[in-house]
């Protein structure tokens, strides 16, 4: 184990340093974060049009007998914050991805987001649907590609138009800003011009097509949810936060996977996607990455001697029930430690076949509400399927866990009072 860690810390490391730093997947990253209370409130907005409970509909189609559109008056409330959520998500993907980009490299990162949502348009995301999670995937191309021209176009000196003294800062700023605009959004509508004479009239809606619902029913196998299982806490061992870094591409799969879940839920059809995020927050990452509140469980029932991990566990366990586990990563710690090498790795792959077998199997509902991530494990399974199951799976996978870990503890709690011998016997 000593050989492996040394290994990967001299060719493992650095190469997955660079790629967790790459400005482009940050921007992304941070992207998702800005938008997500949104998409946490467009899911229980649907939460609330769709609520399982027995005679809930036809008591409020009573209160509000009134009919807009053949869908419930009552029904509109939870539809406008749809709108506002997931209805224009890849509006705020396309800004504020081009704002990041632009911002890493210190220009304008406000032109460069309004440049961006301008040449998505022009690209043909006027459409209602590709304003949705739908256009998503186009929405992220533009934003980086526009993010790029436009910085590069913005700093060339043949480009910017100097207002002489005296003319307002912002005034002075939207026009050195003029050009590189005008270039970038003409290329856009360009490129939808082609496509049109080529007879593509929605881009976006070929793409999702040929692409991205291709590419979203392949990250939703088995397969590839095992993949994700291992990879953010095989980072993790090496001190690297591979929920973070891992984030852009699950963003870009689970947001409109988790759309297509609330449509298909709204229209009374089955549950397409499996693999999501509240899929991994409610069923995996019990605890925090590694689902290490099974870790905590563990030591408390078989770890009491092991005073070091005890008092560690003991410290994160307020944190762990809202899924942070920073503590017991570096306080007890988990990074760089061999001995809990195997059951990090382990649990959550073990987890996630769990999971996904009950919800294939039909035995608990598919997640279509994204709780916030720190929503504690159990009450996550709940909310997430609108389902008493989802809890039950969520306490069945925290009791695997813990199992999984415990023969770990117990081994460490041996290295610890082997170690406490031999400083006896040396005095």
């Amino acid at each position: 184990m000593d050989k492996f860690i040394k290994w990967m810390d001299i060719h493992f490391i650095p190469v997955a340093s660079k790629i967790g730093a790459q400005r482009h997947l940050i921007a992304i990253r941070d992207a998702f974060v800005v938008i997500m209370p949104l998409m946490i409130l467009g899911a229980l907005g649907t939460l609330v049009n769709n609520l399982p409970i027995p005679g809930f509909t036809n008591f409020m189609d009573g209160l509000f007998p009134k009919i807009v559109n053949e869908a419930p008056i009552w029904k509109s409330l939870g539809g406008g914050v749809w709108n506002a959520s997931f209805g224009i998500m890849s509006l705020f993907i396309a800004f504020l991805v081009a704002h990041n980009v632009a911002k890493s490299y210190g220009k304008d990162g406000m032109a460069a987001g309004t440049v961006s949502v301008a040449s998505f348009f022009a690209l043909g995301g006027l459409q209602l649907a590709g304003m949705t999670s739908t256009g998503l995937f186009v929405a992220l191309l533009v934003a980086l590609i526009s993010g790029e021209l436009f910085q590069r176009l913005s700093g060339n000196k043949h480009l910017i138009i100097n207002m002489p003294d005296g003319v307002p800062p912002a005034v002075a700023k939207a026009f050195a800003s003029l050009f590189p605009a005008m270039i970038v959004v003409t290329i856009f509508a360009f490129i939808n011009t082609l496509f049109q004479g080529f007879g593509v009239t929605d881009i976006i809606a070929s793409f999702y097509k040929l692409v991205q619902e291709p590419f979203m029913g392949l990250a939703n196998s088995y397969p590839s949810a095992l993949l994700l299982a291992f990879i953010a806490p095989f980072l993790w061992f090496f001190g690297l936060h591979g929920a973070n870094m891992i984030d852009p591409l699950m963003q870009t799969i689970n947001a409109p996977a988790i759309a297509a879940n609330v449509k298909a839920l709204s229209e009374g059809k089955a549950i397409p996607f499996i693999v999501n995020k509240p899929f991994f927050d409610s069923f995996v990452n019990l605890g925090g990455t590694g689902a290490t509140i099974g870790l905590i469980i563990a030591i408390f029932i078989v770890g009491r001697k092991n005073k070091p991990y005890k008092m560690i566990s003991s410290l994160s366990a307020a944190p762990g029930i809202f899924n942070i586990n920073e503590p017991m990563m570096f306080g007890l710690p988990i990074v760089l430690n061999p001995i809990m090498f195997v059951p990090f790795i382990l649990t959550p792959m073990v987890l996630v076949t769990v999971a996904y077998v009950a919800t294939a199997t039909g035995i608990v509902p598919a997640a279509t509400v994204m709780p916030p991530w720190v929503t504690p494990p159990i009450i996550g399974g709940i909310l997430a399927t609108k389902s008493m199951a989802g809890g039950v799976l969520a306490a069945v996978n925290v009791v695997i866990s813990a199992l999984i870990y415990a023969p770990f503890v117990i081994l460490a709690t041996k290295e610890v009072e082997k170690a406490e011998e031999e400083a006896l016997d040396n005095k």
